[in-house]
Order: C-alpha cells, then structure tokens, then sequence
C-alpha cells in the first residue's frame, strides 16, 4: 500500500484531471487523501456556498473512494495576494503528516492564478529534504485551465505519462455529478459529456480507451 495525495487549489479540481488515476489508486489499495488549499465559493457566490462546496467534497470523495479530503480554507481567487511561503508552510503541515510516496498537483502554467500558486508551493513544499519518502511528484491538467493558459513555449502541457482510466472513467464521471454547481453545458471542459471526450482523447494518443495525462516532474526508482 503507497500513500497518495493530490493538492488541488478549488473544491472540484482534485477530480477533473486526475479523477479517475485516484480511484485507480483506491482500487489498488492505496491510502489516497485530497487536500483543497481554496474554499472555492467567496469569489464567485454567498458565503454559503463554502459549506455546499465542502459537502460536495465530501461526497465525491467517498464515490473515489479517498481515505480523507482536507480543506485548508484559504481565500478563493486570491492565493496569490498570501506570501507564497504561507501556501508552502500549510502545505508542507499536511503532508509533513501524510508523510505521501506520491504527490499530485497543478500544471503551474494554468490560467487559474490560483492554480500557478498551488504548483509551485506544491513543488517547494516537496523539495527532496523536506519530503524524503516522497518517490514521485507530477503534474495534472484542469480541464478550462490548462488548455487556456498564456500561450508561450514555457506555458505548455507536455504529459509523458498516461494513466489507462478505462474501468474508472465512470467512478469519476459520478464523482464530478457531485458538484451540481459546478457542472456547465456541453461543449464546456467541465460538462460530464466533455470530461468522457477528453479522457478518450487522451486514450487515443496511447491506444486506450479511455486515459488521464501527467507530467512527471520527479520520479525516484
């Protein structure tokens, strides 16, 4: 059994990229916690809408089949206004405890601004001796994020390792049902329609049915 733990900035974000690699691990036999930096509502809602989103969390962990879902509650759409070592120390407090083989987090070169700021606090966070059992850190795409960065040469995507979700497409796909507020219309990223599209996009480029993207920033054999 490996210790698993995904740091996604917003509730709904531990799933869109990586939902059904989770529940792979899950299903394997893994210990996997999500940790949600951002409550995800304020910028956008009522403040009400915090306690929604943390219920939502919720349930869709247990659909995953998560051992926990940790939410540190920091401001929505605004890590980037916190000195990034706050969102390094709040992050190394989590896994300092989970003491993780594996870390999943955000491609740092998302549109989301809070995004960037969890993938780099992430990557400080994991630096080798801060995090010795740590054996391999990679990096997810967020469906309307990633794809909409800033279109540079050092902004892209580039995933080198493909997850076969084919018998967990649908654990996510419900998983994802969990946020009806988060939901929005096909031909959105985040519609369910989209997120099945994308996942066999992805199993196509490897001759999968279905499969979900990472790049591999470190990896310790």
């Amino acid at each position: 059994m490996s210790t698993v733990v995904v740091l996604a900035a917003h509730p709904d974000d531990e799933l869109l990229g990586i939902g059904g690699t989770l529940a792979k691990h899950a299903r394997a036999g893994d210990e996997v916690h999500a940790v949600i930096l951002a409550e995800g509502a304020t910028s956008r809602y009522d403040a009400d809408m915090v306690d929604v989103l943390a219920d939502a969390a919720k349930r869709a962990a247990d659909v995953l089949g998560l051992a926990s879902v940790r939410n540190c509650s920091l401001p929505d759409q605004r890590l980037d206004a916190l000195p990034l070592v706050d969102v390094t120390q709040t992050i190394e407090r989590v896994l300092g405890e989970l003491q993780p083989e594996t870390v999943y987090t955000h491609f740092p070169g998302d549109v989301n601004c809070d995004h960037g700021v969890v993938g780099r606090a992430a990557w400080t966070a994991c630096r080798p001796y801060a995090a010795p059992l740590l054996r391999r850190f990679a990096v997810f795409e967020t469906p309307s994020s990633t794809e909409w960065a800033w279109p540079t040469s050092d902004a892209a995507f580039t995933p080198g390792l493909f997850v076969d979700i084919s018998d967990t497409l649908d654990t996510k796909l419900r998983a994802m049902a969990c946020y009806a507020s988060e939901l929005r219309t096909y031909p959105h990223p985040r519609s369910l329609q989209a997120l099945a599209e994308r996942a066999a996009y992805w199993g196509s480029r490897v001759g999968r049915p279905a499969a979900e993207p990472l790049h591999v920033l470190r990896e310790l054999q």
